[in-house]
């Protein structure tokens, strides 16, 4: 197997241009690090490029699985690859799943109006796997699925559900075709409390940005808008909470 022991490495430095955006949709190629992340891409037959293994998994079933692509690294440059402060050693890059291809919309959907910080994305992504959440919609302007840190966040949910990344207001008029009703959520005591609701079969649910909220133009554009009581004097609630506590409510209703 071959061995790279120094981080200038022409290969190496081409790796580490893959935690841009950019160069991700360029080479159609993204990172992923961790023996978890790993495990769950191979478990959910995740198409493979290269595996990089320090050699302390030298002999582990996936450097066996994938011995024609996998590479040794040292233990440098698993620190220069790592986003972590204590990088297990282990990388993968996998070709990036086709994120255009959505036609018609079923069951629960949860979209994301520019949500910024990539930990309430990834966050959002896994508690909508949790919640039995049919996929995921990230408009044009929310954090990018495929950054790295986004990808540890979602902790392999990504590989359990179908993420997409498209124009908010052609993902809201596609979902009403295909028979959704469509929910805003809002900080606003004038919206309708999520308690108050029917239960419904198919919705999506759209959470928005940190600062600002659900566009607008999205608000007016929905069936209802909603919001969680405040009973404390919290302002309001971090989106990606308030994102599990109105995924699992709309389930439970």
């Amino acid at each position: 197997m071959k061995y790279i022991e120094s981080k200038k490495n022409d290969k190496i430095k081409q790796l580490k241009k893959l935690s841009a955006t950019k160069n991700i949709r360029k080479t159609g190629t993204y990172m992923i690090e961790g023996f978890h992340l790993v495990r769950e891409a191979d478990q959910y037959e995740q198409d493979f490029v290269k595996l990089l293994v320090t050699e302390k998994y030298q002999e582990d079933r996936l450097v066996k699985k994938y011995h024609e692509i996998a590479v040794t690294i040292s233990e440098d440059v698993a620190k220069d690859l790592s986003e972590t402060k204590t990088p297990q050693g282990i990388f993968a890059v996998i070709k990036v799943q086709n994120s255009d291809d959505l036609t018609e919309f079923s069951g629960k959907w949860v979209m994301m109006d520019d949500v910024q910080d990539p930990g309430n994305v990834g966050t959002i992504v896994r508690t909508a796997d949790a919640a039995g959440y049919d996929g995921v919609i990230t408009s044009m302007d929310t954090a990018d699925f495929y950054q790295p840190k986004v990808q540890r966040s979602m902790q392999g949910s990504q590989f359990h559900v179908p993420i997409y990344r498209m124009d908010i207001d052609k993902a809201i008029n596609l979902a009403k075709k295909s028979g959704l009703t469509i929910y805003g959520s809002e900080v606003n005591a004038q919206a309708k409390p999520y308690t108050q609701l029917e239960k419904q079969d198919q919705f999506a649910l759209i959470m928005g940005n940190e600062a600002h909220g659900v566009s607008q133009n999205v608000l007016n554009a929905t069936d209802e808008n909603i919001y969680i009581p405040i009973l404390g004097k919290a302002e309001s609630l971090n989106v990606a909470v308030a994102a599990g506590v109105l995924m699992y409510g709309l389930q439970t209703l």
